[in-house]
């Protein structure tokens, strides 16, 4: 086996790294107590490359692989999980769909400008009646001549408020459920989009968590993603894909956690030594940093089997669950380790441990992920 990175893929990581650093830690405070979505650091993350990663350069892409993608994002999250999430949803839930299931035109209309990073989109499956049983989408589309009618409301609609454009979900045969939910892309500009509330979160922020609402929106035929009735298994395998981001966001956020505990436990002094010396601090410390490396081991080992253009869902589904509990655990000790420090804002730990806890919500919670490595055992 051979865990080295390539040259490209360490550049990649570095240039990520130096932006999170120059751009992202000094701002990702203010942002999380303003709720200000980031838009200057997100434009400068398009110029980079950094929105549409694993785009073919044909349609304006990076043209990188899964694993570069991984490494950028674990760095843009270790900086603020906020603009972690921004990127995570632009790349693998709304490039992806479109470049994997539009037509050459919905691409030239769409995915380029998303890709380079002057357009940003967003994902609209969850409805306030469908969450993890997304068969119960009521959210409806009526063919009408050329067009379809698009009826229904969206919510927790990461980069809502944002968004250019929709990779929406809607039932075409509500009888069939599951096997009757077509996807499509929508401007914002479409008569009939409007923004419903901002969400209040408990972390991440900056990412502007909106419902989104469509009222008699008119969508040409065109903007069909992949074939008629058949948009749950476009949304599933978009899924997929997603949860090896959130699996590198989640890395990100345990990451900054950890390197703000192990930097407070060497400078914190009690007793007349610093706490590091202690071996109860040591203990946490290590196994902090062993959890981190076995995250990070299966979220990499998810991205190659994706590169290598094999079935990676269990593979992904494991990545997201372990990464996510990772950084709940992680960030709760890095509070721990603070002590009363930890539980204010100066300190930025309780700002890791707010934006860990969605990491195993959503992109399918930690529940999901379990039923879905445990059907691939079932199953064989």
């Amino acid at each position: 086996m051979d865990f080295s990175l390539t040259h490209e893929q360490e550049q990649i990581r570095e240039a990520a790294r130096e932006f999170a650093n120059e751009e992202l830690v000094p701002n990702a405070a203010r942002w999380d107590e303003t709720r200000e979505f980031p838009h200057a650091a997100v434009k400068k993350l398009g110029e980079l490359g950094f929105l549409g990663m694993m785009v073919d350069e044909t349609w304006e892409g990076a043209g990188l692989d899964t694993i570069s993608y991984v490494l950028a994002l674990e760095e843009i999250s270790r900086g603020c999980a906020s603009t972690g999430v921004i990127m995570s949803v632009n790349n693998s839930l709304v490039c992806h769909p479109i470049e994997t299931y539009g037509s050459d035109a919905v691409k030239e209309t769409f995915l380029k400008p998303l890709a380079a990073g002057r357009q940003l989109g967003a994902y609209c499956l969850t409805e306030p009646m469908a969450g993890s049983d997304a068969g119960a989408t009521k959210t409806t589309a009526v063919r009408d001549g050329d067009d379809w009618i698009v009826n229904g409301t969206k919510i927790f609609v990461t980069n809502g408020g944002a968004a250019d454009a929709f990779v929406v979900f809607a039932s075409t045969d509500p009888a069939k459920k599951t096997r009757g939910i077509t996807s499509f892309v929508i401007e914002k500009t479409r008569q009939g989009v409007s923004l419903g509330t901002r969400e209040k979160t408990l972390g991440i922020r900056a990412s502007s968590t909106m419902e989104v609402i469509f009222q008699d929106v008119r969508v040409p035929a065109a903007n069909l993603l992949g074939e008629l009735n058949r948009g749950f298994r476009v949304a599933m395998e978009t899924l997929n894909g997603g949860r090896i981001g959130i699996a590198a966001q989640a890395l990100g956020i345990a990451q900054a956690a950890f390197e703000r505990a192990l930097q407070y436990a060497q400078d914190r002094r009690q007793f007349d030594v610093p706490i590091s010396s202690f071996q109860g601090i040591q203990w946490k410390l290590a196994e902090m940093a062993t959890r981190i490396d076995a995250a990070r081991l299966l979220t990499l080992r998810a991205a190659y089997i994706k590169d290598q253009g094999e079935n990676y869902a269990t593979a992904a589904a494991e990545a997201k669950l372990f990464a996510s509990r990772t950084a709940v655990e992680v960030a709760d000790e890095a509070v721990q380790i603070h002590g009363g420090y930890g539980y204010v804002a100066e300190y930025h730990v309780e700002r890791h441990y707010r934006d860990a806890k969605i990491t195993e919500i959503y992109e399918g919670t930690s529940e999901v992920q379990r039923m879905v490595i445990a059907a691939s055992l079932i199953k064989g």
